[in-house]
């Protein structure tokens, strides 16, 4: 299997246009590597590539991929991905569907009942993009590759903040993916509010893991004065604290650990910070755009 990080910024990417904290001054000064929003794309050795949620920079990350010969085109207007698998209706994963509508073929869009429900009512892009390439949908367990298993697994119950809808559903999935032939076993949870025996199970299970990296500490938003809300309100565990996912990551026993979803406020962005160091004693990465690996 091949795994490749398109983006591993949270939504608004980084730096965020609006954003002048530490983090987001230090990429605009060159310090910090600047990264495009959340999304990876994987494929078989022999198989097609599959994109893993659509972020609004997605017309960016599929150039890099090309310019890297990444893809085997055939069709001009072709989409170059036998599928796009969608974790949750987030903005920030489901937005870059508009910037696909000139495919030539619809899109072919996996995902769960509720992400359907939200993106056909709360935010409409299946509706509007049946003017368009068009979308085949199919629920998450029809998912089919020759040589790649996806199993899903529920993360979060919280809906997006566009759908008044009730709590109870899943909202956010992640997902395992095993490749049949290699062997090789990935897990990517892009945001998690917790991590319970079953997951650290699923984690120990794995060869490598992409886990959620929003946010440094849980109250990271409301002391900088630019939100309300905690990281564990917005249904991210923070990285930091005795209760953090830090925590349970050193005690892990899988071989690759890999941060995405890092939002533009988190100081690991910084390279010579006391945060990232302490990240990477750990032996946890810090992912970044175009990261390509393996399993």
């Amino acid at each position: 299997m091949i795994v490749r990080i398109l983006g591993a910024a949270a939504g608004g990417g980084f730096p965020q246009w609006n954003c002048r904290c530490r983090s987001c001054e230090a990429s605009r000064s060159k310090r910090a590597t600047s990264l495009t929003q959340s999304s990876i794309a994987i494929r078989s050795h022999s198989g097609d590539w599959f994109l893993i949620n659509a972020s609004p920079d997605v017309r960016q990350q599929l150039e890099s991929m090309r310019s890297q010969n990444c893809f085997v085109e055939s069709d001009q207007r072709s989409i170059p991905f036998a599928g796009i698998v969608l974790t949750d209706a987030e903005i920030d994963h489901t937005t870059g569907l508009i910037l696909l509508r000139e495919s030539s073929q619809p899109l072919k869009i996996y995902s769960p009942v509720s992400v359907k429900l939200a993106l056909t009512t709360g935010y409409p892009l299946f509706t509007t993009l049946q003017n368009y390439s068009g979308v085949e949908w199919l629920p998450i367990e029809e998912f089919h590759s020759p040589e790649l298993e996806l199993e899903a697994f529920a993360l979060s119950t919280k809906p997006p903040k566009y759908m008044q809808a009730s709590s109870e559903q899943v909202w956010g999935i992640g997902l395992t993916i095993r490749d049949r032939i290699t062997g090789g076993v990935l897990t990517y949870a892009p945001g998690l509010a917790a991590i319970d025996q079953s997951l650290q199970h699923r984690f120990e299970a794995s060869d490598c893991i992409l886990i959620d990296g929003t946010f440094w500490t849980n109250d990271e938003l409301p002391a900088m004065g630019v939100g309300t809300r905690s990281a564990l309100q917005m249904g991210h565990l923070p990285l930091s604290g005795a209760d953090g996912s830090l925590k349970t990551l050193e005690s892990l026993s899988t071989p690759r650990k890999i941060l995405i979803h890092i939002n533009n406020t988190n100081p690991i962005h910084i390279p010579d910070s006391p945060e990232r160091r302490m990240v990477e004693a750990q032996g946890v990465e810090i992912g970044y755009d175009g990261l390509m690996f393996t399993l």
